[in-house]
């Protein structure tokens, strides 16, 4: 039998997201079979190491955000030797820094919206790109810190002065319709809508029950579905990826304009998550996903 470690929780503003998709994954691993050794984790590196000694046969990644799917804890497992799940250092640190991401996109050919990195007092001072605009961290997921400006918007002052995470990106705001696409290695799952309950698929849309709801598939014409997918997984080649990502994108009815936001490595494995409810729409149960991503993983070195 198999043995899986787990990990989940980490030291991210995601903690608690990584908390809840650890213990569906290990509840879904066991299902399929597996001997399975939960590792939640902290700040305690050594620890780590010790809780993955003797070495299991593969570890599942159920980290998110900074040291969870940045390049770090995959560089630690490459070290020691131990097969994991999902993508490895080089693409999963491209695809959690937005400006690079955005710029391996570009060189692929793929539509990126117009985008700066700026220091967030430059916020307070004036607008950075004419409004409406997206402020986002460059290093964070689950929408943590996002904030749309539209015209006539004065809470650029206050957003500064609370801000806590770094560099920011600062992007055109794409009007329209949220969608999201699921690549599992190479080939792209299906088109989901997302409807937020708010205005902004912010992080409470994302994880709280009625936050938002899902249009599997999205009604899309034919065509903008199948850019979608091709989008979705000419990111995941062009980041390097390997196993499971998920692409974010914007679709504007009224222009036809579709365009590319980011790609997740670490895709979400809540009961609300995306990946999982597109994987069943082909007919992959969650255990048969999880065991999945078990059983294509290697060690990236």
């Amino acid at each position: 039998m198999k043995r899986v470690a787990v990990l989940h929780g980490g030291m991210s503003a995601e903690r608690e997201v990584s908390l809840r998709s650890g213990a569906q994954v290990i509840a879904a691993l066991r299902t399929a079979g597996y001997e399975v050794s939960p590792v939640v984790v902290g700040d305690d590196l050594s620890a780590l190491i010790a809780a993955l000694t003797p070495a299991p046969d593969v570890v599942f990644n159920a980290l998110h955000g900074r040291f969870g799917e940045d390049g770090t804890i995959q560089g630690v497992l490459d070290y020691l030797g131990i097969p994991y799940t999902h993508s490895g250092v080089r693409a999963s640190a491209l695809a959690m820094d937005k400006a690079a991401a955005k710029a391996v996109f570009s060189h692929a050919g793929l539509p990126v919206a117009p985008h700066r990195i700026i220091d967030i007092v430059e916020l307070a001072d004036h607008d950075p790109l004419p409004p409406p605009y997206v402020v986002k961290p460059v290093n964070e997921g689950s929408s943590v810190g996002v904030h749309i400006i539209m015209p006539g918007d004065n809470r650029g002052a206050d957003i500064a002065a609370a801000w806590t995470f770094g560099p920011a990106m600062v992007e055109q705001y794409v009007p329209g319709r949220e969608l999201t696409v699921g690549v599992l290695e190479d080939r792209a799952l299906v088109v989901t809508e997302i409807v937020a309950a708010t205005k902004f698929y912010d992080y409470h849309a994302k994880y709280a029950d009625g936050g938002s709801y899902h249009v599997l598939p999205a009604e899309l014409p034919e065509e903008i579905t199948q850019r979608a997918k091709d989008i979705a997984l000419a990111a995941h080649r062009a980041l390097g990826c390997r196993g499971a990502s998920r692409a974010d994108l914007r679709y504007d009815d009224a222009s036809g304009r579709l365009v590319l936001l980011e790609v997740n490595t670490q895709p979400g494995m809540t009961a609300t998550s995306l990946l999982p409810e597109q994987a069943a729409h082909i007919g992959m149960d969650f255990p048969a996903l999880c065991a999945w991503m078990v059983e294509r993983a290697t060690c990236r070195v």
